[in-house]
């Protein structure tokens, strides 16, 4: 009984000894998220992960029209 005891111990510091190790990533993260992307388009919510890159398309276009507005306002207001 204590020989189990004992070995059961060991075997749970051996085990938590390999849980301090950090492995790497085989990718990294704006990697994966490019790929999830791209695999979200071919499932079942590929239409409004579409919906959704267009909205941020839109949003920029938007902002960089109003930016280009408020910089010849100003210019003219000089």
């Amino acid at each position: 009984m204590k020989h189990a005891v004992l070995g059961a111990l060991a075997l749970a510091t051996l085990a938590s000894a390999g849980c301090g190790r950090k492995e790497e990533p085989k990718v990294d993260a704006a990697t994966e998220r490019r790929e999830a992307t791209e695999r979200a388009k071919e499932g079942a919510f590929g239409t409004q992960v579409k919906a959704l890159e267009q909205a941020k398309g839109l949003e920029a276009d938007i902002n960089k029209k109003a930016q280009e507005s408020i910089d010849k306002a100003e210019q003219g207001a000089k």
